[in-house]
């Protein structure tokens, strides 16, 4: 371990020989046998969640949740309103740490670390794996401060133009804004401000990207724009995205997980059902549960 709380000379050294295979909720009705199932090449497993549980003071979130998310690939997450995706998605940088009553139950790996181990640095954590969320949420400051605030609270000044300018391309941002970086971010489009948002999360160089439904509050247009940004993206990051349009992961993921809600004693309490190649999780899932909510029967 080093003073972050990490030993950096395993990272992007550990690699799953052959990933398991995910233990999967299954039900009388599954049709397609797991051997069936074309197998696929081993990636770099860059989380590996094992067991987890989240509790809000006596409120069970999610259960049971055994997933990894593999390297340079979009892993989305799925499934009705309430059934903890977003919880477990924030829980992969530990965002949801301040929020009074949080435990974590189980344990996640990141490139073979814990987490939520005590000599893990919140801060190292959440620089290496950036979040966007729902709504753009630009600062009240021009574009290029937007993108330089982060790296310069952490001491990264060398460079800065550089870097706001390389994180302003990733984003597919900075040909429509190059001529006015000291004009007001809140000036921008919808869609312009989530790739603002994107910019100013790799402005930081991360690991990984979380993107919890980048699109939900944007325009076709601005959504397509989003959803092609992140199969460039995709090259550089791995990316987890939580979504409630079925067509969006269909078209956007290489990996898909259901969450669903299971009924333990009088409480309903998120889980995963199923994550498999999103191919198949839309085509020709084990579950009956995942075939109904692909298949808009319910949710």
């Amino acid at each position: 371990m080093t003073a972050n709380g990490f030993d950096n000379s395993l990272w992007n050294e550990r690699a799953a020989a052959a990933a398991p295979r995910m233990r999967i909720r299954t039900d009388p009705d599954a049709v397609t046998a797991a051997s069936e199932r074309p197998r696929e090449l081993p990636r770099q497993v860059v989380f590996d969640a094992r067991d987890v549980s989240v509790t809000y003071g006596a409120k069970v979130a999610i259960a049971d949740v055994t997933l990894q998310i593999q390297r340079n690939i979009v892993t989305a997450l799925i499934g009705p309103s309430g059934c903890g995706k977003s919880t477990f998605l924030r829980s992969l940088n530990r965002m949801n740490d301040s929020i009074p009553g949080f435990r974590l139950g189980g344990r996640i790996l990141y490139h073979g670390h814990d987490l939520y181990d005590r000599s893990a640095n919140r801060v190292e954590v959440r620089r290496r794996i950036g979040m966007v969320f729902q709504k753009p949420n630009p600062f009240p400051k021009s574009i290029y401060d937007n993108v330089a605030w982060a790296p310069r609270n952490l001491g990264m000044k060398s460079g800065l133009d550089e870097r706001v300018e390389r994180a302003l391309r990733g984003a597919a941002l900075w040909d429509e804004v190059k001529d006015r970086l000291k004009a007001s971010a809140l000036g921008l489009s919808g869609g312009q401000q989530q790739r603002l948002c994107i910019a100013r999360a790799i402005a930081l160089e991360p690991d990984v990207l979380l993107l919890d439904e980048p699109a939900s509050a944007l325009d076709p247009i601005a959504t397509a724009a989003i959803e092609e940004l992140m199969h460039t993206l995709k090259r550089r990051y791995t990316i987890v995205i939580v979504t409630h349009n079925m067509q969006q992961a269909a078209r956007v993921a290489d990996r898909t997980a259901f969450f669903s809600l299971d009924e333990r004693g009088r409480e309903r309490v998120g889980t995963l059902i199923e994550e498999d190649a999103t191919k198949t999780i839309f085509s020709r899932p084990l579950d009956s549960r995942t075939r109904d909510y692909v298949s808009g029967r319910f949710g």
